[in-house]
């Protein structure tokens, strides 16, 4: 499933083609993706002008200018493509490939948006584990998908004070707190690991027993891996890709996620190792984290 570089990416790349324009069509090919679409979903979205496009935990919202919000979930699966019209041109600095011929009529093309940037966005999602769905904005923070979820990660309040507060007295191991939405939003699986591995945190250390000269070195672990996987296009594992079309390189940068049995990147004795934690692999090594 995405985490927030892969979304966060995937919202760079749309803006230029949503953020300040119309969306003059808009047409969905089936009932539903998890969850039903909500009742007239694509004439509440055509003809409205999207004023921001920004990002909360691994969601993507667009404020339209009728006073809801498109909530936009990509799931597993989910991927949305931009396409130019006409000749392929520069939007904002992304490079976008014009429409080929049946862009959005694929097997697994199940939205389909035109705006008047001119371009035309297609949400393909072939496990239908994605979800979109239209919240008054004002109340975006009492809807169902959003209350209680935790800071962002990347906003100017997560400091070394805030983490504390939010983990003082937890049992729970460190990898599972930080993965809890509700302590800090958007964090994932490779992320947490390869943050903790920057920071020499153990993922098995209880959560309640981090020192605070450790947080503060966490907090800036989380932040520097965050912005370097944005800044590499996130990490294309599976299914994740760019709203060019293009996979994310930040995979080539791992320094322990997936490397089980090899050698630390930090040039110690250590090894990678892989232990399972709530269900999920983590990566670590012995010797630098403790």
């Amino acid at each position: 499933m995405p985490e927030l570089p892969e979304v966060e990416t995937v919202r760079l790349g749309l803006a230029p083609a949503m953020e300040g324009h119309v969306l003059t069509e808009v047409e969905i090919r089936r009932g539903d993706l998890r969850v039903p679409f909500p009742k007239d979903f694509a004439a509440r979205l055509r003809g409205r002008k999207v004023r921001h496009l920004r990002r909360r935990a691994k969601y993507i919202l667009a404020d339209l200018d009728s006073g809801e919000t498109l909530v936009i979930h990509l799931g597993m699966s989910g991927r949305m493509s931009v396409y130019a019209h006409g000749k392929q041109r520069r939007i904002g600095n992304y490079v976008y490939d014009k429409a080929p011929d049946g862009a959005g009529n694929g097997k697994h093309d199940h939205v389909v948006f035109e705006t008047d940037a001119p371009a035309r966005i297609v949400f393909n999602d072939h496990r239908r584990f994605g979800l979109m769905t239209l919240v008054n904005t004002e109340r975006l923070e009492e809807d169902k998908l959003f209350a209680g979820l935790g800071i962002e990660p990347l906003s100017a309040g997560f400091n070394a004070a805030h983490l504390a507060r939010a983990l003082e007295g937890k049992k729970t191991p460190i990898k599972s707190a930080l993965l809890d939405q509700r302590v800090v939003a958007g964090l994932g699986n490779i992320y947490v690991c390869e943050a903790l591995f920057r920071a020499g945190i153990s993922p098995k250390k209880l959560a309640g027993a981090i020192k605070r000269e450790q947080i503060v070195p966490l907090v800036a672990a989380i932040k520097k891996v965050l912005k370097d996987a944005i800044a590499a296009g996130g990490s294309t594992l599976r299914d994740h890709a760019q709203a060019t079309g293009d996979p994310g390189n930040f995979q080539h940068h791992f320094l322990v996620y997936g490397r089980e049995g090899l050698k630390c990147k930090n040039k110690c004795p250590g090894t990678v190792k892989r232990i399972v934690q709530a269900g999920r692999s983590t990566f670590y090594c012995p010797k630098c984290q403790f």
